[in-house]
């Protein structure tokens, strides 16, 4: 079976839960190689997402492991199960880099869905006009095909909430986000517009830090925690200049899942949000 050379971040994920779950029963690779009769490289590439795992082996090595978990267990058989080509993202593939795949992926799977933006507004919710403005401001320029692709893609993404049972989403927003004129007056408004439809949906709850607020400092990464049909596979994407990172591990969760329970407290409850908001565009 040959590597995988760019292997997916929830694959990635699916062997670093097995790797946890060796490391947890105090099993060494080869002793898992062991089990399986196969070498211990081949553990460490099924351990780091380079090469599948079917759902016979995922179960045998839990029972080794002597996890007890049925529902992560179950929860890392279907992850094996998934194949490329099943999503709509599977198109991009070639067309865009992995990472906007992955988020794309990360938002499919998820029950729920948390969010802090310090300083744009959240993907999924951006207008044509917002998206395109802010791909438009990229250094370097990016070709206008790769602009196209981007914009594309971010207004597919929205498209989780017109499932029959669309995750809840959280979401809280600093002032600062709101009051960038990003793209000019006119696409600000209708992207203002915009958040205040969304913010009447029935799964999602749309708050606002105003700059006035003294209870929380910590504005400057956008957050995003996208909870698994487990909690052991909830997962962080944190943006930064650089690009988004993934993190799974258990004390990143509770430190972003603190971060992001203090800005909900620290913001205004949903209606005074929207009124926040409304007064914002009025101003413009």
């Amino acid at each position: 079976m040959p590597l995988r050379e760019n292997p997916t971040a929830r694959q990635i994920r699916l062997g670093a839960e097995l790797r946890k779950l060796r490391e947890l029963a105090g099993k060494t690779a080869r002793e898992a190689a062991g089990l399986l009769s196969t070498d211990q490289a081949k553990i460490s590439h099924i351990e780091s997402g380079r090469i599948g795992v079917s759902e016979e082996r995922i179960r045998r090595l839990a029972v080794f492991y002597a996890c007890d978990e049925a529902e992560l267990v179950d929860a890392l058989c279907a992850i094996a199960r998934e194949s490329r080509g099943q999503g709509w993202w599977d198109a991009y593939r070639g067309v865009l880099a992995p990472g906007f795949l992955d988020m794309a992926e990360l938002e499919h799977h998820a029950t729920y869905l948390r969010a802090l933006q310090p300083m744009t507004l959240p993907g999924v919710f951006q207008t044509e006009d917002y998206a395109r403005a802010i791909y438009g401001g990229n250094i370097p320029p990016l070709p206008t095909e790769e602009v196209d692709a981007r914009v594309e893609f971010r207004l597919k993404r929205g498209r989780i909430f017109e499932r029959h049972v669309p995750p809840t989403f959280t979401v809280v927003i600093h002032e600062a986000a709101l009051r960038m004129r990003i793209g000019g007056r006119k696409v600000v408004q209708a992207q203002l517009g915009r958040l205040l439809a969304v913010s009447e949906w029935p799964t999602v709850a749309l708050k606002v830090i105003p700059f006035a607020s003294e209870d929380f400092v910590e504005a400057t990464q956008p957050v995003f925690y996208a909870g698994g049909v487990v909690s052991q596979l909830d997962t962080v994407q944190v943006d930064s200049a650089v690009g988004g990172v993934f993190l799974g591990v258990g004390t990143q969760l509770k430190k972003y899942g603190t971060l992001l329970d203090l800005a909900d407290r620290a913001a205004l409850d949903e209606e005074q949000s929207r009124q926040f908001i409304h007064d914002i565009a009025r101003e413009l």
